[in-house]
């Protein structure tokens, strides 16, 4: 049976906090981009909180967690609802804590900026533009995400190409966060102990302030470069990633026949049959990439945004809305067949490995690729997109991928540890313990919590028990 909750109760303790609870608007505020993914889709559509609470200070915040802490009401955190994986979806109903409204940039000062959670990141960049600064990484969703959901629900994204992920030391500088306790508790986190809070889905801590750092601003030149193999393309764009001397924010590999098939505005500048690599670079380092990619064998420079004609710009994307999972949503809106995997190719056989993958499975995983950092060193992180047939082939492709020797991190689960590495987080089970003693933030999201003892190695993925009674009363 599935549970209830003293929703009245719980709106008579936060007084006139702003609240709704029209099922429509309920509905739609309970959702991300869930739907990427055509197994989540089926598991995740009928989710929805019982009442959204929009708090506009971080009083307000404290006072809702107190009283769904009393009332035993599960609060799912959530930003603009840009992720894809269901991570700010509430699988028992209760209260989606919408943080949008906290959205006040506080600060910026030379290096970094202070920001309430819902800030967006383009209105951060902008505020930060009079003084010459922006943020050093964004996801593809810049105009749409904001800094709180990014920080607790993303890893890395436009910008890691020089700065790495979130996850690497210095890339967000102290995180304010807010315990599910009787008498909520806030707690500033910096350097080690930021890992407790950054990538944990809201588990552990409701984020209510975040000071990331700032980097040079630059009006980036979008470059396509055209290539006539993907293996090719793939080739150029690593050799274009070690290079330090030129100043990049991007650079993609999409494989043909995408990017003329689904980059529909860029029709008349990408021909048909040519894979591209998509680059963001500083003007300055506009020479130095003509100059690197002129000997280049079989490469061609179809676009320069610096040069294009005014006509020519009217109404196109800049190059990240056609990279990281923007390209799998372009894909989407042509061929509703498509979703998309998450892999880390291994760095000392990256190449070779990338291209037995794409020979082997041909358009049915049509290649794309993020040249960034790890550690200090360039790699490839793969978003290929892949034509859904069944489930159960969805699966022996991420199968073939892992005896190949390439890292699945599979978008097609819901839960921390399932997405990711496939084994418990240490830090932010224990950090949990002492901020959500009675695990009601986000429940199912984190594993090590709900079932500490679920076998990652049995091939089977973890069903949390409250979805499956919020799945069944939707069907009756």
């Amino acid at each position: 049976m599935t549970k209830t909750y003293d929703i009245a109760a719980f709106r008579a303790l936060i007084g006139a906090i702003k609240c709704e609870d029209n099922p429509v608007l309920v509905k739609q505020k309970s959702r991300d981009f869930y739907w990427y993914s055509p197994v989540l889709k089926r598991e995740l559509e009928h989710v929805t909180a019982d009442l959204v609470v929009s708090p506009r200070s971080e009083a307000e915040v404290a006072t809702v967690l107190a009283a769904a802490h009393k009332l035993g009401v599960p609060v799912t955190p959530r930003g603009a609802g840009t992720g894809n994986y269901g991570q700010a979806m509430p699988l028992t109903g209760g209260v989606l804590l919408n943080l949008i409204e906290m959205n006040t940039i506080l600060d910026i000062s030379p290096g970094r900026v202070v920001a309430e959670p819902g800030a967006l990141l383009i209105d951060i960049d902008k505020a930060a533009a009079p003084s010459g600064q922006e943020l050093r990484m964004f996801p593809s969703t810049r105009a749409t995400a904001s800094i709180g959901g990014f920080i607790a629900g993303g890893s890395g994204g436009v910008g890691s190409i020089t700065w790495g992920g979130l996850r690497d030391f210095g890339n967000v500088l102290r995180l304010r966060v807010m315990t599910m306790e009787s008498e909520p508790r806030t707690l500033e986190l910096t350097g080690a102990d930021l890992h407790k809070a950054v990538h944990a889905y809201g588990t552990n801590g409701v984020i209510t302030e975040v000071e990331a750092p700032l980097t040079a601003a630059y009006d980036w030149v979008d470059v396509i470069v055209g290539f006539d193999s993907f293996d090719a393309a793939a080739a150029y764009g690593y050799a274009l990633g070690q290079q330090d001397g030129i100043l990049k924010k991007l650079v993609t590999v999409v494989a043909a026949p995408a990017p003329s098939r689904y980059f529909l505005r860029h029709r008349a500048i990408i021909p048909e049959g040519k894979s591209v690599v998509l680059a963001m670079v500083a003007p300055h380092a506009l020479d130095a990439l003509e100059a690197f990619t002129r000997p280049v064998r079989g490469a061609g420079i179809l676009f320069v945004s610096s040069r294009a004609a005014k006509d020519t710009l009217t109404g196109l994307p800049p190059n990240y809305e056609l990279a990281w999972n923007h390209t799998t949503l372009r894909a989407l809106r042509v061929d509703p067949a498509i979703t998309y995997l998450q892999i880390r190719y291994p760095e000392d056989r990256g190449l070779s490995l990338i291209s037995r993958i794409h020979e082997i499975f041909r358009d049915e995983v049509l290649g794309h690729l993020e040249i960034i950092r790890f550690n200090g060193r360039v790699g490839f992180a793969g978003l290929p997109m892949v034509r859904f047939s069944t489930e159960e082939r969805l699966q022996e492709i991420m199968n073939e991928h892992e005896a190949m020797g390439a890292m699945v991190f599979n978008p097609h689960r819901y839960t921390l540890e399932e997405g990711g590495m496939k084994q418990t987080d240490a830090t932010q089970l224990a950090f949990k313990r002492e901020t959500d003693p009675q695990g009601l933030l986000n429940p199912g999201k984190m594993i090590a919590w709900e079932d500490p003892a679920f076998d990652y190695s049995a091939g089977k993925n973890f069903l949390f028990p409250g979805l499956e009674a919020r799945a069944l009363a939707a069907q009756v």
